[in-house]
């Protein structure tokens, strides 16, 4: 799974502002959030072949169509492809651009592959039936094109809440002006399951969260130079 990305989640932070962790809680509950949040504006100049009718996928498989947590968004990094995928996919670093990962570890050797395992680990913000926690994310990843997709699963588990499944899609697409970069995730399990609107809500400040991240750390290691 990835964040409650409970991102798998993010926090909250002074302020009160809630931040998602990188568990992917980045999910978009039925028409609760899905589609409040624009795509980006940006004309595809060579489109990654991920979509197949109509549903973001990654070699084939996509979130899963049946949760009833789900979330998904676009944004538009100013930066190379390489630099913005690197960036994603290079998971052991994390948490030197992405605050809520407190902690990262590769669980096998070599490149970024389909298989590759990684458990890492993110607070998640209370609730009214659970209590604030760190959650362990165990992540698997099931597809992987490089420059064009990933996808991610795996459980959430913390002091007294659990996400029985997260799935996590990115796919990334190169576009006049940069690339442009979307993500959605999925939830399920009967605790999660428990306060759909809830648990949607907190996915999607997470995946938010993530997004302008990856953006700011790719921007800023591109030197806001444009991309054509």
């Amino acid at each position: 799974m990835n964040r409650l990305s409970v991102p798998y989640g993010r926090h909250l932070r002074p302020g009160g502002r809630m931040r998602a962790t990188a568990v992917t809680l980045s999910l978009a509950a039925a028409g609760a959030l899905a589609g409040t949040v624009p795509a980006a504006q940006a004309a595809p100049v060579h489109p990654a072949p991920v979509h197949h009718g109509g549903r973001p996928q990654c070699r084939g498989e996509g979130v899963d169509p049946a949760a009833l947590i789900r979330y998904r968004s676009d944004i538009l990094i100013k930066a190379p492809l390489s630099t913005v995928f690197t960036l994603q996919t290079d998971v052991e670093r994390w948490p030197d651009w992405q605050e809520p990962v407190l902690s990262m570890k590769r669980l096998d050797p070599g490149p970024l592959r389909k298989g590759s395992r990684f458990r890492w680990t993110t607070p998640a913000p209370p609730t009214p039936t659970t209590p604030a926690t760190t959650l362990t994310i165990t992540s698997t990843v099931r597809q992987l094109r490089h420059d064009a997709c990933i996808l991610w699963s795996g459980p959430a588990i913390g002091d007294g809440v659990r996400i029985d499944e997260g799935v996590h899609l990115w796919t990334f697409t190169r576009v006049r002006g940069g690339v442009r970069v979307h993500t959605e995730e999925t939830w399920t399990g009967d605790q999660v399951e428990a306060d759909v609107p809830r648990a949607t809500e907190i996915l999607g400040q997470g995946l938010e969260a993530w997004l302008a991240d990856l953006k700011a750390a790719a921007e800023a290691r591109a030197g806001h130079r444009t991309v054509r």
